[in-house]
């Protein structure tokens, strides 16, 4: 589709037709067809930045934050640092009085870098090295959480001041395709058979961790409030079940994130809200069955507020109309910038960004630049019939793990992540040049070692 569709009239203003549940909120459709974010044309971002572009809008970003500090009062907000992160996206996520949550060596490098308090650091993952917990304690972050049995040990045996843990349990919920709930998986403990209870002592049997509560993850792109529900009366279950052996009362439950987004105009999303009601409702009743004090909820949304922060900006290249009415629109990014749609056959808004067009609209397939087979970005698009190589592409809802996920492939540099707000766009991180890729090459001596 053109974004002129998509728009009553062309004016310098935020156009309740674009469609909020997808775009950034700040963006809109100016009198020459631009697409603008943060009050900067796309043709302006391009110009000023190249292609293919990662731009977030910073005022979005923040929004999203704010509304779950909303909707949520009574909870503590940790932004997953995993589906965006830089030093200045860690320093927003700051400013509004959320943590970070990491899960590598260079996510907690760079929250420290953006200045987040490390009392308000997080850090996961299913398989912490040595060297990441000796520089998360030495960073003073706020709880570690346990993932595995050889982690505890691990980390019982390098600390030498208490340090604030929680166990990852895994509770007895399918929540669909991509789901943490279920039992056969890589990540925490299961609840049902005592694996999470066996942990739970373990670590309370070592002098220097601190057991603070329970974190669960229940999968990605969850839209059904009820089964964070469900999470809370099996975690609180066993939360009591801790108390009555060893009269302890944790007193956190984090609840983790993936909170479904829309990438396309109808498809479902969480509502914040619905979750307070939900979380609300069903913690009280919980603890009322089991005479359990209310601990406190942590949630850890990323994607939903990260993702619609973001588009991607590619520049046409190429046109081909095959003889059977296809038409493949081939852009200068791919699959080294977007790994989403090989990897998780994600599906995106694709837009016209640079003009208004009167032509028709017909089918496209947008193909990026590698030379791979399912290198695509986005098939069965509506774009407009005389798109012509030069124009600009806006694919929508890229902010969260496409900047994160990106990669060298086909010695391509990953492009530059900039942020636009109030008129005014700056690079957060600079394109990867080729000379940043020689730069590791230890070069060639002219000779093989095998021949000499």
């Amino acid at each position: 589709m053109t974004l002129f569709e998509l728009v009553s009239s062309p004016r310098h203003e935020v156009d309740s037709h674009l469609d909020r549940a997808i775009w950034p909120l700040s963006s809109y459709v100016d009198g020459r067809g631009r697409l603008c974010v943060g009050g900067v044309a796309a043709t302006e971002l391009a110009a000023s930045f190249g292609t293919p572009a990662y731009v977030v809008d910073e005022d979005d970003f923040r929004t999203r934050i704010r509304d779950y500090r909303a909707a949520l009062p009574g909870a503590e907000v940790i932004y997953a640092g995993r589906a965006l992160l830089s030093a200045a996206v860690a320093g927003w996520a700051a400013d509004e009085g959320a943590g970070v949550d990491v899960c590598s060596g260079g996510e907690l490098a760079t929250a420290l870098t953006g200045e987040v308090p490390p009392a308000k650091i997080i850090l996961n993952g299913n398989a912490k090295t040595a060297g990441e917990l000796d520089d998360a304690v030495a960073a003073g972050v706020g709880r570690i959480v346990i993932d595995t049995p050889h982690e505890i040990a691990l980390l019982a045996g390098r600390v030498r001041r208490r340090q604030r843990v929680l166990i990852r349990v895994i509770p007895d919920i399918d929540a669909g395709a991509v789901s943490g709930g279920v039992l056969d998986q890589k990540f925490g403990f299961a609840l049902a058979g005592g694996q999470a209870y066996g942990a739970v002592k373990r670590v309370l049997d070592q002098p220097w961790l601190d057991l603070v509560g329970l974190h669960c993850q229940l999968g990605s792109q969850l839209a059904d409030v009820a089964l964070y529900g469900e999470a809370i009366r099996q975690v609180i279950a066993s939360m009591a079940q801790v108390r009555d052996r060893h009269g302890i009362a944790l007193g956190e439950l984090n609840l983790g994130g993936g909170h479904a987004v829309p990438y396309r105009s109808g498809d479902p999303q969480l509502d914040p809200r619905a979750l307070g009601a939900v979380i609300d409702a069903t913690l009280q009743s919980a603890c009322r069955k089991y005479g359990y004090p209310q601990p406190r909820i942590v949630i850890q949304p990323g994607r939903a507020i990260a993702a619609r922060a973001g588009i991607t900006l590619y520049r046409v290249v190429a046109v081909k109309r095959q003889s059977d009415g296809r038409t493949f629109v081939a852009v200068d990014g791919g699959m080294s910038d977007n790994p989403r749609v090989a990897g998780a056959d994600a599906k995106y808004t694709v837009a016209l960004a640079n003009r208004h067009s009167c032509a028709d609209t017909t089918l496209v397939t947008v193909v990026g630049r590698h030379c791979e087979a399912g290198d695509e970005i986005a098939s069965d698009v509506e774009l407009s019939a005389d798109i012509h190589p030069g124009d600009l592409l806006a694919v929508a809802c890229t902010g969260a793990y496409h900047y994160s996920m990106g990669s060298t492939c086909s010695q391509v540099g990953r492009p530059p992540l900039v942020a636009a707000a109030a008129g005014r766009a700056r690079e957060l991180v600079r394109r990867e040049t080729i000379a940043d890729l020689l730069a590791r090459d230890r070069g060639w001596s002219g000779r093989s070692e095998a021949t000499e």
